[in-house]
């Protein structure tokens, strides 16, 4: 039987969007070469492509990442910018952090669940949360199940 937790029942106009239609493809536009008489590139000029948003850019590392370790601060130190900056970049985009972080927990728990069935301990430790009882609620407001019941009527 095909299920999906994106597929909530009942979910109607307010269903989040998927990860793909998130994630602008390719993620990191080149950046065009200036060079000056010298033959050396200015500092200045050395700026991620405006057309591929900030959002894009924490998504691709929030795939990429172990969920566990990852925090907005470090994100924002590999993308070379403050925790501030970040967070205004993001409101920019109309979004946030853990708004993004809740759908890549989503796509991987959904991902993860179609391999195999696992104990919800084991992917809410995969997938970074510090309490088990903070990944049940959320499965519950992903799928409108809870995990026992998600496993009854989906489980392997």
């Amino acid at each position: 039987m095909e299920h999906s937790l994106s597929a909530r029942a009942g979910a109607g106009s307010s269903r989040l969007p998927e990860i793909k239609d998130l994630i602008g493809n390719p993620l990191l536009a080149p950046v065009p070469r200036q060079e000056t008489d010298d033959g050396f590139l200015p500092s200045d000029t050395i700026k991620p492509a405006p057309r591929w948003r900030t959002t894009d850019r924490v998504l691709k590392m929030l795939l990429e990442c172990n969920l566990a370790r990852v925090r907005a601060d470090s994100v924002a130190e590999a993308l070379g910018m403050s925790g501030t900056t970040l967070r205004r970049r993001l409101r920019q985009d109309q979004t946030n952090y853990q708004f993004l972080l809740d759908r890549v927990r989503q796509y991987r728990c959904e991902r993860s669940l179609r391999e195999r069935w696992r104990p919800g301990k084991c992917l809410a430790d995969e997938l970074g949360y510090l309490e088990v009882n903070s990944f049940y609620r959320a499965f519950q407001r992903w799928t409108g199940l809870t995990y026992s019941e998600y496993k009854e009527r989906y489980g392997n």
